[in-house]
């Protein structure tokens, strides 16, 4: 498991240049907030995690938990997905929003597309909305 990348993974990489392209301008996994989110975009008061499925243990069907050792994983994915909202929650108390990419948005049979994901994105940082999600094959209520 060290071979697994935490900092600029592909989905990543294809939200950042997304955004910047856009003309949004961040600052990346600052140590400011908990969870050190992937964007954090001051301007708008925002940050953005960018999850994958598998490691962040979300119930889309793109990813599946191994058969094998579950007494490992599945406490190891459960204590994942406290910690992710836990930092959500703190991210909010402090008075900034956050949105969630899922990896299925991006890729996948389910994926929404890389272009659309990113329109979603911009649109909810420019909207100032509360917090949300962005997950394939599904479209969040303010969207």
């Amino acid at each position: 498991m060290a071979s697994i990348r935490g900092r600029n993974t592909k989905p990543e990489l294809t939200v950042r240049k997304g955004l910047h392209a856009l003309g949004f301008r961040y600052s990346l996994h600052s140590s400011r907030f908990p969870g050190r989110p992937d964007i954090v975009l001051a301007k708008h008061n925002a940050v953005v995690f960018i999850h994958g499925c598998y490691w962040h243990g979300h119930r889309c069907g793109a990813a599946k938990l191994p058969s094998s050792n579950e007494s490992y994983w599945h406490p190891k994915i459960e204590r994942t997905r406290m910690r992710d909202a836990k930092n959500a929650s703190a991210v909010e108390s402090a008075g900034w929003r956050s949105l969630t990419i899922w990896e299925c948005a991006l890729r996948g049979k389910s994926a929404l597309g890389p272009e659309r994901v990113i329109e979603m994105a911009a649109q909810w940082i420019m909207a100032g909305t509360s917090s949300s999600e962005i997950a394939g094959d599904s479209l969040p209520e303010s969207f």
